[in-house]
This record gives structure tokens, C-alpha cells and sequence, in this order.
């Protein structure tokens, strides 16, 4: 019989129960009739005898009834229930329309030969969000973000900077040239440092500034300089100013963020540093090792970023979904095949995921930002 046309005598919305319970999970409970578990016999009894050994048979082609003595009635009865149990449980989420994230936490209450199998499964649920008026806030912020000008005094401030270094180095060159043999008065002399001379920026130092030929004046150089500053400062400005946002709408928020979002988080920026780590040809058990720290010490310190995350990642899809923001189709196309094209054997399904879920966030936050 196949899955797809095939009926259950349950109303699964009268038979199962489901009650709230804390961390944003919902425990549901009820029973299943023992009819339902009988539909599953010969399967069970199939898949537990795949790899039964008996002397005189093939492998794979014990008879029925010789396997059922050899594994036992109870063990058939447990496997009979876990296959009925995940045959119905899509079918009780379905009728009490519950939004489940993970896998349940299974517990039978009840199982006996011709008797219905009682059990009760908790899992997480996606968490109600209570959002605050994020354009008020959004809108806050906007009004104070700094402006991404680079000030006169901030280019001459890196000038400074990077005559410092320039004369720094300069030293330490000179010094492994020519070292000073240390008499009883040197050692006593003013340290070093102080006497460190700082050139005037002049065209030929600017010329000795970059690659041959790179700047011809001081004029020029300060441009460039100027671009370069305007960049990393708009990167940052940026950046911080997303992070105002998000963290005013975060601490208004209402939300009970089941642990398993947590986890998965945490998961992530495990991997994230293990991908790191593998670049420089470090495992993960010496880093922690030198670092003298547990993968339990490092969860501990990274939960309430981990934390901040997973909120962060709901609220993000709940307000798409309050103003109808997607992800640009075309965009969403063009990096799905440009990642493909780069991980061979990446599963499609799971990259166009990740993929939208990025674009989206970032379609959100432009809304954001653009806020009056």
C-alpha cells in the first residue's frame, strides 16, 4: 500500500492531546489502536531479520516463523511501535497544526500484545515572537548613525601612523646591520624609543611609501590614502550600525527560544572554527589544548551569542513575513549555480536554502536601514 493514498480509522485531533510546556516545546500524548501496529508486523519482522545468520539458511532468507522464535515477540513488538509511531506522527502534527523543529523526544507509556501502544512525544515547536514596532526603532538608530565622511584629521592622524611604523622599522633594520657592542655607558643611556625620529611627509617620502612608482607626491598619496580610510570606515560604520539595530529590536522583543536553536547555532560557530583552524593545520582538540579550554567552556562563553543569533534569525523571518520580503529570484538563481559550481557535490536543496535565507536577511535589513 502506498504511503501517499492510504487512511487511518484515528481522528488523530480527538485521540492525541497536546499541552504547552516550558522552552517553547509542546508534549503530545495519546494512543495508537494495536490494529495499527499489526500493519507493521511483517515489515518489522523483515527489516530485524535482514541480517540474521541462522545455520541452514541464507542470509536474508530465514522464514517467517523461524525468525519471529529467534528475535523474540517482544523485540518485534517494540520495533512494530517505533514504525507505528513514526507512521502516525507526521499525521497528529499535521491535525493540530503544530510547527515542529528537530526530532521528538519519544516516551511509550503503554505497549502489550493486543493492546493499544500509549506514548508521548515532546519536541520544539517554533517560538511565538512578540515584535516590537521595529520601524520606530530601526528609524531610532538611523537618526544617529555617523556620517561615513573620513575627516582631514583622521587621514593625517594614519599619515602619522604610518611614518611611525616606517621610522620603527627603519631602526630595527639598521640595528641588525650594524649592532652596537653594549659598554657600561650605553646601558645606561635614555631608552630607545624616545629617540625615535618621525620624517616629515615629503613627495620623496611618499614616493618611498609604496610600490616603485606607486605615488608621486604627497598630494596623491593623501587621495589614495583618503579612499582607502573611506572604505573601511563605510565597512564599519556600517556593520556597527546594523548591529544597533538589530540588538534594540532583539531587547524588545518577546520571545522562549527552545534550546535546540541554540544548539544549533553553537553547532555552527563550531564548525565555522574548525574550518578556520583547518586552514592554519590545526585540529581542534590542540587548540583547545593550548588554549587550556573545553569544547564545554567554549559552549558556555559562546551561548549567549549563540543565543543571539537564533533570536536574531527568527525575528529577521517573522518581520519578511509581516511586509512580504523574498529573496530576489534572479539573485537567488545566479548564487545557487555560482555555489554549485564551486562544491560539486553540495545538495541543491539545501544551498538554495541557505542561499534565500541569506538574501532575504539581507533584503530585510535594507528595509531597515532605509527607515525614516
Amino acid at each position: 500500500m502506498s504511503h501517499s493514498h492510504h487512511h487511518h480509522d484515528i481522528d488523530f485531533k480527538k485521540a492525541f492531546t497536546v499541552t504547552v510546556e516550558p522552552q517553547s516545546q509542546v508534549k503530545i500524548a495519546g494512543e495508537i489502536p494495536y490494529e495499527e501496529l499489526l500493519h507493521e508486523r511483517s515489515a518489522a519482522i523483515k527489516a530485524m531479520g535482514k541480517n540474521v545468520e541462522l545455520d541452514g539458511f541464507r542470509k536474508g532468507h530465514v522464514p517467517e516463523a523461524v525468525l519471529v522464535k529467534h528475535i523474540g515477540e517482544m523485540a518485534i513488538l517494540a520495533e512494530m511501535a517505533e514504525r507505528a509511531i513514526a507512521h502516525m506522527y507526521p499525521h497528529i502534527l499535521e491535525a493540530h497544526a503544530i510547527e515542529a523543529i528537530g526530532y521528538p523526544k519519544l516516551e511509550i507509556t503503554k505497549i502489550a500484545a493486543n493492546n493499544p501502544l500509549g506514548f508521548t512525544a515532546t519536541v520544539a515547536v517554533l517560538p511565538t515572537i512578540v515584535l516590537p514596532d521595529y520601524k520606530a526603532i530601526a528609524g531610532k538608530v538611523n537618526a544617529t548613525k555617523p556620517t561615513l565622511e573620513v575627516t582631514d584629521s583622521e587621514v593625517e592622524e594614519k599619515v602619522a601612523d604610518i611614518l611611525r611604523q616606517k621610522a620603527a622599522y627603519e631602526r630595527l633594520q639598521k640595528k641588525a646591520t650594524n649592532p652596537v657592542e653594549v659598554t657600561e655607558e650605553t646601558k645606561t643611556e635614555a631608552p630607545e624609543e624616545a629617540k625615535l625620529e618621525i620624517p616629515e611627509l615629503t613627495d620623496d617620502v611618499a614616493k618611498s611609501l609604496g610600490q616603485p612608482g606607486q605615488f608621486e607626491s604627497v598630494g596623491q598619496f593623501k587621495t589614495m590614502l583618503r579612499e582607502h580610510l573611506e572604505i573601511e570606515k563605510k565597512r564599519d560604520v556600517v556593520s556597527n550600525h546594523r548591529a544597533n539595530i538589530t540588538d534594540a529590536i532583539i531587547e524588545a522583543s518577546t520571545i522562549e527560544l527552545p534550546q535546540i536553536l541554540i544548539d544549533s547555532e553553537l553547532h555552527q560557530m563550531f564548525a565555522q572554527m574548525e574550518e578556520d583552524l583547518g586552514r592554519s593545520k590545526l585540529k581542534l582538540e590542540d587548540y583547545l589544548s593550548h588554549i587550556k579550554k573545553t569544547k564545554d567552556d567554549l559552549k558556555n562563553e559562546w551561548a549567549p551569542s549563540a543565543e543571539k543569533r537564533a533570536k536574531l534569525q527568527l525575528i529577521l523571518n517573522e518581520i519578511a513575513k509581516k511586509e512580504t520580503i523574498k529573496a530576489d529570484e534572479k539573485a537567488t538563481a545566479d548564487q545557487v549555480a555560482e555555489l554549485l559550481s564551486m562544491y560539486k557535490d553540495a545538495d541543491e536543496m539545501r544551498v538554495r536554502t541557505y542561499v534565500s535565507s541569506v538574501l532575504q536577511n539581507e533584503a530585510v535589513m535594507k528595509m531597515l536601514e532605509e527607515v525614516k
